[in-house]
């Protein structure tokens, strides 16, 4: 099983980025008991280049049903509107979008929140198969 986590910036306009540190935050995901493959931050998931970047990862990622992508950023139902037609577009399999709102959380709070989505969606999944 392999985890793709995309961190999103907002523009560092969002309440979540003025509590974290997201130049250290993709080192800190990596290092962590995590077990992702990578985690990358991009400034604005939502616009053009981000959406690009995401399909990019999602189309790598499609051909191997074991791959799962964790989005981190804004609240979980915004990000699925937001991302659906990029997720159709590639063809992934939308059970292995995981989104995480890290909105105003520390680093750390940002790791114990992804965590705790990896272990609940991800994990659990992996234990029933």
């Amino acid at each position: 099983m392999k985890i793709k986590t995309l961190v999103c910036n907002c523009k560092s306009l969002a309440d979540f980025s003025k509590r974290s540190d997201m130049n250290t935050l993709p080192s800190e995901i990596e290092a962590s008991d995590l077990d992702v493959d990578y985690a990358i931050v991009h400034p604005q998931l939502c616009g053009p280049g981000g959406t690009r970047v995401l399909e990019d990862v999602l189309r790598t990622a499609e051909d191997d049903p074991e791959t799962f992508v964790v989005v981190a950023g804004c609240e979980q139902e915004a990000q699925r509107r937001l991302f659906q037609k990029t997720l159709r577009k590639a063809g992934f399999d939308q059970s292995h979008f995981v989104p995480v709102d890290i909105r105003d959380a520390t680093n750390e709070g940002i790791l114990e929140r992804l965590r705790k989505k990896i272990e609940e969606e991800v994990r659990s999944r992996q234990r029933r198969h």
